[in-house]
């Protein structure tokens, strides 16, 4: 008997190939069967019609932080909403675990860590998840049985420094001893199942205390150490973040790329690869590492988004704002003296021609303070303001665009929402992302869904793209839109068994109605432990999510079950040859 039959739907099995109408039917958590529709005659416990519905695989999101968000939240919401079956969590460097045992206040700080740089609620952190484990094993095994999603994780070099080096991990060098200790620890957490290490040398990247985080100090030998020892295990990958990652790589930092991915004979990918056609040289410097990659037996992919991000900014809070070079000195003053700061003619022309300076590189984006739309607002002098654009509010003042946003957020006491209008949705830049998807080393994905989580809504990706590819610009086929969200992360990860609907593969499943398939707007809700705000962004059209053959949402409610597993590296992943 079926536990569940799916009749009439329109299959994408996430191939590629042209969709088609079967049945089919889940049983022990796998596709059983595909069968003609009508032609099944086996019985179910449950079943459903799905007549004018598409069926395909769940969605594999590439990038995520739901490291600790899944301690509370198991449904690793809104992603699953919009239909996210598997999730990679750990990455740029920033892991929860391993915990030194010896040292609780390493907990403390890699909270603090964690709330800086990824944006995740300190309070969320404190009280909803419990800090029990220690080694990397424990930290996965914490999670088992109690998620909704699959979820796989690398492991972060900033943990396996801190663990070794302690404080010194900020600033300082390993010992050969040292060295030998973190290479044990990160062969400890991949037999344990991790997925391989992450690693970031970003600028943006600063620990609670405004330190460059742990990795960041890591001498390329280094690197390339921990790199061969990923490749001594089976189905492991490499993630790196590096300065360029935001605008365009340095010749050092290409070499340092190819040679990690060369040195583990395993895939790197980083994030995120951003799309302009006002930048036209981006583009072709991002892709040089893969290009280079190939000939020396490696693989360097570039992650993208196929949309536009919703992304709030504010002068109050940190954002990106505060990493425009210059700026952050600023933004990070009391605030009243920051009020007075923003207030002077002089400084506000100093911070703009920073804003405009090469040396923002994609930062450059933010600084056309005309375009900015006013978000909530909290005081008598902004009422009715909320939702129209500053350059005609300017107008109306007789002032320049920054001087008024700066008197609009000085009149909230700088709790002003503020929502930048893109500068890359004009159709160049949307041919160029459409060029730049057939790249063999090009992936969907980049989210950070679990992170930032008051200031960018990136979840919603899976959705919002299909319906424009159905309903909007149209840029790709819908079967090819799925492989795309599917079989193709799923194949660069090297899940066993996922990412298409086949008879044997697991039963992750998104139903959804293609007349109607898309993302609401992203919306503030504080819904966090501590009730900590966060960006949320309703789905639309997903009909029904399974994980593993169990419903896990319905017209998007959770149902709460917990069917998701803990991906480990060599029993749930695969090598992927880099050759």
């Amino acid at each position: 008997m079926l536990d569940h039959l799916i009749r009439g739907a329109t299959v994408v099995d996430g191939t590629g190939a042209p969709s088609y109408i079967a049945d089919l039917g889940v049983r022990d958590g796998r596709i059983a069967v595909i069968a003609g529709p009508g032609t099944l005659t086996e019985e179910a416990v449950t079943s459903e019609d799905a007549t004018g519905l598409v069926l395909a695989p769940g969605f594999v999101d590439p990038h995520t932080h739901y490291d600790a968000q899944l301690f509370w939240d198991p449904y690793a919401t809104p992603s699953m909403n919009h239909g996210v079956t598997t999730v990679a969590g750990g990455n740029c460097g920033f892991t929860l675990a391993p915990l030194h045992p010896d040292r609780p206040d390493d907990a403390d700080y890699t909270r603090r860590m964690m709330s800086k740089v990824e944006g995740m609620a300190l309070k969320a952190l404190e009280e909803g998840v419990d800090w029990s484990w220690s080694t990397f094993r424990e930290y996965l095994d914490a999670l088992e049985g109690r998620i909704a999603v699959n979820a796989g994780f690398m492991v972060g070099h900033c943990a396996l420094r801190r663990h070794v080096m302690g404080a010194d991990a900020v600033g300082g060098q390993p010992v050969p001893a040292q060295l030998d200790a973190m290479l044990r620890l990160l062969h400890d957490a991949m037999d344990a199942g991790a997925w391989g290490l992450s690693t970031t040398r970003s600028t943006t990247h600063s620990d609670g205390d405004g330190k460059p985080v742990a990795s960041r100090h890591a001498l390329p030998e280094e690197l390339l150490a921990l790199s061969r020892a990923v490749g001594e295990h089976e189905g492991t990958q490499l993630e790196a973040i590096v300065a360029g990652c935001l605008d365009q790589f340095s010749d050092d930092e290409i070499d340092l790329l190819v040679d990690m991915t060369a040195a583990a004979g395993r895939p790197l990918n980083w994030n995120v690869l951003t799309i302009d056609a006002a930048v036209p040289e981006r583009v072709p410097r991002q892709l040089v590492p893969s290009e280079r990659a190939r000939r020396a037996g490696g693989r360097v992919v570039a992650l993208t988004m196929p949309i536009l991000t919703p992304m709030n900014m504010s002068l109050g809070t940190f954002c990106a704002l505060n990493l425009i070079p210059g700026w952050g000195e600023i933004l990070s003053l009391p605030v009243p003296e920051r009020i007075e700061r923003l207030r002077d003619a002089s400084t506000r022309a100093d911070m703009l021609r920073r804003a405009d300076s090469k040396e923002a590189g994609v930062f450059r984006r933010l600084a056309d303070f005309g375009r900015y739309v006013i978000g909530d607002t909290y005081s008598a002098a902004n009422e009715g303001l909320s939702g129209r654009v500053v350059r005609d509010i300017a107008a109306e003042r007789g002032q320049d665009p920054f001087h008024c946003l700066v008197e609009i957020c000085a009149a909230d006491e700088l709790r002003t929402v503020l929502w930048p209008m893109p500068t890359d949705n004009d159709p160049d830049s949307w041919a160029l992302r459409q060029q730049t998807w057939q790249h063999e080393d090009v992936l969907l994905g980049g989210s950070d869904a679990g992170a930032h989580l008051d200031r960018m809504c990136g979840a919603p990706y899976t959705t919002r793209f299909l319906g424009d590819c159905l309903r909007g610009r149209k840029l790709v086929p819908l079967e090819q839109a799925v492989k795309m969200l599917t079989d193709d992360p799923a194949q660069l990860f090297g899940l066993r068994d996922r990412g298409r609907i086949q008879e044997g593969f697991h039963a992750d499943l998104v139903l959804f109605d293609p007349e109607r398939i898309d993302a609401g707007p992203a919306t503030l809700v504080h819904d966090l432990p501590g009730d900590s705000p966060r960006l949320d962004s309703k789905a639309i059209g997903i009909v029904s999510v399974r994980v593993n053959g169990v419903e896990t949402l319905r017209d998007d409610k959770v149902t709460g079950a917990v069917p998701g597993t803990v991906l480990r590296s060599g029993r749930d992943t695969r090598t992927v040859s880099t050759q």
